[in-house]
């Protein structure tokens, strides 16, 4: 699998112009990432169809894999995740928000959410979540676009062995770089210089290969200058989840870096 081209994607829910699914596409050789390109894909049609394309490729992919198994066992949904996924996706966001909310209203302040075995080891936010971020949302755009492509998900449901679609959590790279720093935000005002000299940080640190993958990222300066100037972040985080991916080619089949007890329902973050 060396050498076999790599993509990290950045994620929405509700692509448009302003707010695009970013693809970050690159390969790694020798311990160094090479960022080819960014991709950018206005619709999810435009995602689903890129998705599909004969070619090879191992992705890490912005957005939950799996809900926590506590919510749904007490929902009594489907225990195995293909049948899970399919039931989920079979409902509207109302529902999802009006079923989720009733689980969290019933349930202790500081206990609202169910979360999956690593959240707290990502930091990443409870998968059930319909709001800042609306990850429950993501997973229910996302996931049945990559069954109907047919990709393979390690640990989770057997597809085309070569397209390796995987759960990554920039977030969580991110920290290991410049600790709780903030780097970006989609609203202009918020937008501050502060923000940028952490994007430039996080890219140098990138480029350094100062975290715990073994890895070195390389951009040409025009590069480095888009990265750094779209101040949403959205490019930077697709980059930290190619990163992610590059790791886990390099830890190859089949479990390309997942634990073994990894949770055949909850999946896992990659590198978590």
């Amino acid at each position: 699998m060396a050498n076999t081209p790599l993509l990290g994607c950045d994620f929405s829910s509700t692509p448009t112009r302003r707010k695009p699914i970013v693809m970050a596409l690159g390969h790694e050789a020798g311990g160094r990432v090479m960022l080819e390109r960014l991709e950018r894909l206005e619709t999810l049609d435009a995602f689903a169809a890129w998705l599909s394309q004969p070619s090879e490729w191992v992705g890490g992919f912005d957005f939950p894999f799996g809900l926590p198994r506590e919510l749904v066992e007490h929902l009594g949904w489907p225990l195995q995740w293909r049948e899970c996924v399919e039931h989920y996706a079979g409902l509207s966001r109302a529902e999802i928000r009006t079923t989720f909310a009733a689980f969290c209203d019933a349930r202790p302040v500081g206990g609202k959410f169910a979360h999956r075995a690593f959240d707290k080891l990502a930091g990443s936010s409870p998968s059930m979540k319909w709001v800042n971020p609306p990850v429950a949302y993501m997973l229910h755009a996302a996931l049945p676009l990559l069954l109907a492509a047919g990709v393979h998900i390690p640990g989770l449901h057997a597809g085309d062995p070569g397209r390796v679609a995987l759960e990554a959590y920039p977030g969580l790279l991110a920290r290991e770089l410049i600790g709780k720093r903030s780097y970006k935000n989609d609203d202009k005002a918020k937008q501050t210089p502060e923000r940028l000299i952490a994007r430039k940080d996080l890219i140098t640190a990138l480029e350094n290969g100062q975290t715990r993958l073994g890895l070195r990222l390389k951009v040409s300066h025009a590069q480095r200058d888009a990265l750094a100037d779209d101040a949403s972040g959205d490019s930077l985080d697709a980059v930290l989840c190619l990163m992610q991916a590059a790791w886990a080619q390099r830890q190859g089949a089949p479990r390309y870096g997942l634990p073994l007890e990894m949770d055949p329902l909850e999946g896992w973050i990659v590198t978590a």
